[in-house]
């Protein structure tokens, strides 16, 4: 039983999580997120902590920042597209159970207020913003970290919050060298 509640997007997201793994979810309603709900997450943080779950897309990291903003402290559990991606759809409903266990096993915690290890100059000098191949190295190192995808300034801010080690940074891109992006 994994003790945190785990915020998904809809029922569908909560049948595969619980196909994985046994677990108490909250379901956001997709990205019409409403005030009751925030209210029943920040209570589920309060007394047993969250994941945030979403989908590995433009609305799964919408209502992801949402959560984040309102109920701070939650923990972040993220899949890559492709283990999410089923006849061109996007979402946590079509992930294996293995995968979601692997996410959920690798969560990240956020940790405010505090200087990253990772600063801007590291991103520009390793081709991750201002670099024709940006986004595309950004989502294989997102991988790689296991903070998923996102922009260039949403990128520096996961490497701040989830306290990305320079250890971690410099692995991650060694991989990415290797895949030759």
């Amino acid at each position: 039983m994994i003790k945190e509640v785990i915020v998904v997007e809809g029922r569908d997201d909560t049948v595969a999580v619980k196909r994985a793994v046994e677990a108490d979810t909250i379901e956001t309603g997709g990205s019409a997120i409403n005030e009751m709900t925030l209210r029943k997450i920040a209570l589920a943080q309060e007394r047993r902590g969250v994941i945030i779950f979403t989908d590995p897309d433009h609305a799964g990291e919408r209502i992801r920042k949402i959560v984040a903003n309102r109920v701070p402290g939650c923990k972040h559990a993220f899949l890559r597209e492709a283990d999410a991606t089923k006849r061109g759809d996007i979402g946590v409903e079509n992930a294996s159970p293995e995968v979601i266990r692997e996410a959920l096993d690798n969560v990240r915690s956020e940790v405010a207020g505090e200087a990253g290890l990772i600063d801007w100059d590291d991103l520009i000098a390793a081709g991750l913003i201002v670099h024709p191949e940006a986004a595309a190295r950004r989502r294989i190192m997102g991988e790689l970290l296991g903070i998923g995808y996102c922009n260039g300034k949403q990128f520096y801010k996961r490497m701040t919050v989830f306290r990305i080690s320079r250890e971690e940074f410099v692995a991650a891109l060694a991989q990415l060298e290797d895949k030759g992006v």
